[in-house]
């Protein structure tokens, strides 16, 4: 999914899980997965309730600004957010395989990141093995 340069991609967040499909050994591919691990961007509480909703563990740090908010509603603003460290660190492998594709000058140059640039290295990616 691409979104323009200046566009964030945290409203992105419920459109790209929508279309996440995570295979089995048998049958048809189980739609949610089974934690999402993101970093603060991804912490309003909407995306939250999101996962909440479909029973997916949120594995995302709250954000600095977000604590005294919530702790000056008292009761009202909830329990602080559950969190994984050791589930978070993990994180940092698939943040490195996306570094290395950005900084990959074969993919695409940052004046030429559109979708049908993207289309044709799937393509290449396809025809060469």
């Amino acid at each position: 999914m691409l979104t323009p340069g200046q566009a964030a991609d945290c409203p992105q967040f419920q459109v790209l899980l929508g279309q996440i499909r995570v295979p089995g050994k048998i049958g048809r591919p189980r739609t949610p997965p089974g934690a999402v691990a993101a970093d603060k961007a991804y912490s309003p509480k909407a995306n939250r309730a999101y996962l909440r909703d479909r029973r997916v563990t949120a594995v995302i740090p709250e954000r600095a600004d977000q604590q005294p908010n919530r702790k000056k509603k008292g009761s009202a603003g909830g329990r602080p957010v559950t969190f994984d460290p050791a589930l978070y660190k993990r994180r940092n492998t698939v943040e490195r395989c996306f570094q290395k594709i950005k900084t990959w000058r074969g993919l695409a140059t940052r004046y030429d990141k559109s979708p049908h640039s993207y289309e044709g290295y799937a393509y290449v990616r396809r025809s060469c093995g």
